[in-house]
C-alpha cells in the first residue's frame, strides 16, 4: 500500500491503494511506521505523495463501518500514531499533494512541514462535519496553526472543500505546480533545506515546530476514545451510511 522510492537521501513514500488511496487501518499503521523508520534507513527528508489526480480520499468509510468497536478504536489509535509520526518527525517532510485530498488526505498533508499541490480542478479540505463527525481537536489545532483562527473556523465548521488556488491563498498549501511537477517540486524543497547547515537548520526547525509537538505530548488517549465513541453515535452513523449510499449510486 506504500511504495518506497529513494532519491538519494530523500525517501518518497507514495500511497498506493487504488483506486483512491482510501485510508484503511493497514495503510494508516503502515504510513506511520514508514515515516518513523525512515531516518534509521538513512533518509534525511521525506516526501509523501499519491497517485496522479488523487492524493488520498481520506478514511475508507465503507470499510470502517464494518469494523467491530475494538477494531474501530484501534483504527483511531493508528490514525493518531500516524499523525504523531509526521508532526514529530526528526527529519523534514514535504507533502506532494497530487490531486483530490478531502478529509484525511488534507490532514496528512497538513501535518507535514511543506505542501506542494497540483494545479487543476480538484478539491481539498476538512469535510468531517459534512459526514456527521466532530473535527478532532488535535486536527483543529493544527489547522489554526496553518491558516489562523478565523479561517480555520470557517473551513472546519462548514466542512468546506476548496480549490488548490484558494488553499494557496489561505495558507493551507505553500506552493502550486503543474501536476507532472508536483513531486519534483517537493523533492526540490527538501534538497534546498538539506543544503543548509544541518545543525542550525534542525535545531531551528525543532523549535519552530515545538507547538505542534506539544499537541501530541499532552496525552491524547481520552481524545482518541472520544472520537471513537463519536463515530458510533446515531447521528454520525446515519450521515456516514448516507454518504456511502451516495457513493454507490455514482
Amino acid at each position: 500500500m506504500i511504495e518506497t522510492l529513494d532519491h538519494g537521501d530523500i525517501r518518497e513514500l507514495r500511497l498506493s491503494r487504488p483506486p483512491v488511496n482510501a485510508l484503511s487501518p493497514e495503510l494508516l499503521a503502515g504510513l506511520g511506521t514508514a515515516v518513523a523508520s525512515a531516518p534509521a534507513a538513512g533518509a534525511r527528508a521525506i516526501v509523501i505523495s499519491g497517485a496522479a489526480g488523487t492524493f488520498s480520499a481520506g478514511l475508507d468509510v465503507p470499510l470502517l463501518l464494518t469494523l467491530s468497536q475494538p477494531a474501530l478504536s484501534q483504527t483511531w489509535r493508528d490514525l493518531y500514531r500516524m499523525l504523531r509520526s509526521i508532526a514529530c518527525s526528526e527529519i523534514p517532510i514535504a507533502a506532494a499533494v497530487t490531486g483530490h485530498a478531502p478529509a484525511g488526505g488534507t490532514v496528512i498533508a497538513m501535518f507535514c512541514d511543506y505542501r506542494v499541490a497540483a494545479e487543476g480542478d480538484w478539491k481539498l479540505g476538512l469535510t468531517e462535519v459534512q459526514v456527521g463527525l466532530q473535527l478532532p481537536p488535535v486536527i483543529l489545532a493544527a489547522l489554526r496553526r496553518e491558516v489562523g483562527a478565523r479561517t480555520a473556523e470557517r473551513l472546519a465548521v462548514n466542512g468546506s472543500l476548496i480549490s488548490p488556488a484558494e488553499a494557496l491563498r489561505c495558507g493551507l498549501v505553500h506552493e502550486l505546480a503543474p501536476p507532472q511537477l508536483v513531486i519534483d517540486r517537493a523533492l526540490k524543497w527538501c534538497r534546498d533545506l538539506l543544503a543548509l547547515p544541518p545543525l542550525a537548520m534542525s535545531a531551528t526547525r525543532k523549535d519552530a515546530r515545538s507547538d505542534l509537538h506539544q499537541l501530541f505530548h499532552r496525552g491524547l488517549d481520552e481524545e482518541v476514545e472520544t472520537m471513537s465513541r463519536f463515530w458510533s453515535n446515531h447521528e454520525t452513523q446515519t450521515a456516514l451510511h448516507a454518504m456511502v449510499a451516495r457513493l454507490k449510486k455514482k
